[in-house]
């Protein structure tokens, strides 16, 4: 009969030539990690089914190597996206351009001057990357990039009006995603909520009479993920802000997703622009880098450059900073609106730029590359927590299987994996937000999937 006694010692486990591969590969002490843990495994399954027996040392080395591979393979790869969401969070957001990633690329290869004057040979600030090119690019006085849109509203806030009154709209009292929600935060940065109006209807009389006491502050907080519909009323942006400049109050517009471009060229509804909200005077303005500006995640905070210096001064602004990478990605998608190449070379641009007939051609590509499915019209949506309930036409392969979840399941476990949806039953597959680079690994992931 078979017991404990018979299962290998460490010892005798690193005598084998498997387990020299294995260091090699992972390292010593990762190694007899694995082979400890490995056989813990072996004693307490052995305790509770003794008649099951010790594994040979072959299926022990098995396990730890099983092991050994999880342990070190990285959670977070590349999918391709099929859903036909441009923005989808769950996924990443923003595929970012060539230029983009070669810029991050290029700083993080080597040492660079993030905090160093090549002119004087001293100390430099990390603040001036990409600030130069958010003036050109906008007309604003100044700007500053820290790692998130929600990070640079707690700043600005923090900053601006720490133990004073802010005046919002109770129709923009948000909540984002993750729970993030703008009364928390103005309460985490210190700041007096000031509610005016009502849900459904707000006046530019409701913000003139909170002028009345001293006011740090006005915000407006973009509903960039929910729509209020019917028995309406909300006052023209300008009016807010020429309403708050009469009493000496500045403006803060938090815009979210960062358009530089009108939507609606698109077949979407209009999104408020950061040039819209620089002519209507607003004095700070927030948006994203990852959402409809296309590059790598970022919070933005453009505007007055004496509102700006209290705000690069805050403590919390060296909490919240960008890093190297960021800076430089970011300064390379800048530089695509610049350079009036955005919609060329802008992933999430040129998906929402593709014509009609150019992604019918590619689904009925799919379609003749796999030798089965049916191209049907449907609708792609941004996401993003952007222009909710918007969506443009588009083409989809529609693909009969027994177990749409079960093929769908199977996608994912593809490498890399295929993520798309379901409706009646049947797989959708949207060549919109396919990158062209992956289209070849996507068939051969679907032509695997559909196999017998």
């Amino acid at each position: 009969m078979t017991t404990l006694r018979n299962l290998p010692s460490i010892e005798q486990l690193l005598q084998t030539e498997t387990t020299a591969q294995f260091i090699a590969r992972f390292g010593r002490p990762l190694t007899l990690d694995a082979l400890r843990q490995t056989l813990d495994d072996i004693r307490a399954r052995f305790k509770l089914n003794p008649e099951a027996g010790v594994p040979s040392t072959e299926a022990i080395l098995t396990q730890a190597e099983s092991t050994l591979t999880a342990w070190t393979t990285s959670t977070l790869h590349p999918v391709i996206n099929a859903t036909g969401v441009i923005l989808h969070t769950n996924l990443g957001r923003a595929p970012m351009s060539d230029a983009t990633i070669h810029a991050m690329d290029l700083v993080s290869r080597s040492y660079s001057n993030l905090e160093f004057d090549l002119e004087t040979g001293k100390r430099g600030s990390r603040l001036i990357h990409a600030e130069s090119i958010l003036q050109k690019l906008t007309g604003a006085e100044a700007a500053l990039v820290v790692n998130n849109c929600a990070s640079a509203v707690l700043l600005t806030l923090s900053a601006l009006a720490n133990k004073k009154r802010v005046v919002i709209a109770r129709s923009q009292l948000v909540e984002i995603g993750g729970g993030f929600r703008v009364p928390d935060v103005m309460k985490q940065s210190g700041a007096k909520l000031v509610e005016v109006g009502t849900t459904n209807k707000v006046r530019t009389a409701d913000y003139a009479a909170e002028f009345e006491e001293p006011t740090a502050l006005v915000m407006r907080a973009h509903r960039s993920n929910f729509k209020i519909v019917g028995f309406t009323e909300e006052p023209n942006f300008k009016d807010i802000v020429d309403a708050a400049h009469k009493a000496g109050v500045p403006v803060v517009d938090d815009l979210g997703s960062g358009a530089l471009y009108d939507t609606a060229k698109y077949g979407f509804s209009h999104e408020p622009t950061v040039q819209e909200s620089m002519q209507a005077g607003a004095d700070v303005i927030l948006f994203s880098g990852d959402k409809l500006l296309g590059g790598p995640q970022a919070g933005i905070i453009i505007g007055r450059k004496a509102l700006l210096d209290k705000i690069k001064k805050h403590p919390l602004a060296r909490a919240v900073r960008a890093d190297k990478a960021c800076l430089a990605g970011l300064s390379a998608t800048l530089t695509h609106y610049l350079k009036d190449e955005a919609e060329r070379e802008i992933p999430i641009l040129k998906m929402m730029s593709l014509t009609l007939k150019q992604v019918q051609g590619r689904a009925e590509a799919w379609r003749a590359a796999l030798g089965q499915g049916v191209v049907i019209e449907g609708r792609s949506t941004v996401g993003g927590g952007s222009l909710p309930e918007e969506s443009i036409p588009t083409y989809l392969l529609e693909l009969q299987v027994k177990s749409a979840d079960k093929f769908l399941r199977a996608l994912r476990r593809n490498s890399p994996p295929i993520i798309a949806r379901t409706e009646n039953d049947k797989v959708l597959l949207d060549p919109r937000t396919v990158l062209p680079e992956q289209e070849g690994a996507l068939l051969v992931g679907l032509k695997n999937c559909l196999k017998p």
